[in-house]
């Protein structure tokens, strides 16, 4: 399976393709975007940034569509 992973995010580390994560939805509201149905939450940003923002780590819960 192909790793879904871009160009070096911040820090030098892979950042998760969230379109490409079968949990990732588009709420159609147009403050919040993005959401990620494994955790959760709906934000501005994709949620992988979220993610790496607050906890430092690559999403955990990717899994590929």
């Amino acid at each position: 399976m192909p790793d879904f992973t871009e160009g070096p995010g911040p820090g030098g580390k892979p950042k998760v393709l969230c379109i490409a994560c079968r949990f990732f939805y588009i709420t159609y509201e147009p403050a919040l975007p993005y959401g990620c149905r494994a955790m959760n939450f709906k934000s501005r940003q994709m949620p992988s940034q979220v993610v790496f923002a607050n906890s430092g780590l690559k999403c955990q819960a990717f899994q590929g569509k």
